[in-house]
């Protein structure tokens, strides 16, 4: 059983994931990308698929096929991000002394502010996790506030 869950999730988060990664990979610039993350990484009209996240992340701690299946690919997106990261630093859109920490602070402000979303409905907004987010990521990044919105 275990097995089937972690195969199940894996066919769905991976979706998401190839999607927001193809689009990325398109992008123009590094600032462009990001933008490209965080309209993609939480979409509005995917509640189901990050309650799918939500249930993995519950059954990762007794359920090792799981668990393995979410660190996989919370490491891929985590890449995905701080790659994104390491480009805009490259070629000086950003400002970061730590891609990987700051990947791993972004991601996880999206995921614990997804998941009042979800979890909670009205606690806090899609508009909230939208402007608190790109705001964080802007300090984060040293861009000028607004440039992610």
């Amino acid at each position: 059983m275990d097995d089937v869950l972690a195969s199940a999730f894996e066919v769905v988060a991976r979706q998401d994931l190839g999607l927001s990664a193809g689009l990325m990979a398109d992008a123009a610039t590094p600032v462009d990308a990001l933008r490209i993350f965080f309209r993609t990484y939480t979409p509005a009209d995917k509640d189901w698929a990050f309650q799918l996240w939500l249930d993995a992340w519950a059954e990762a701690a007794r359920r090792p096929a799981v668990q393995a299946t979410s660190r996989r690919l919370n490491l891929e997106w985590q890449g995905l991000l701080e790659r994104t990261i390491r480009a805009g630093v490259t070629d000086g859109s950003f400002r970061c002394a730590d891609p990987a920490a700051a990947a791993w602070r972004i991601l996880s402000l999206l995921d614990g502010l997804a998941l009042q979303v979800v979890a909670h409905g009205t606690t806090v907004t899609r508009a909230d996790v939208v402007e608190w987010s790109t705001a964080a990521a802007e300090r984060e990044l040293g861009l000028a506030r607004g440039v992610l919105a």
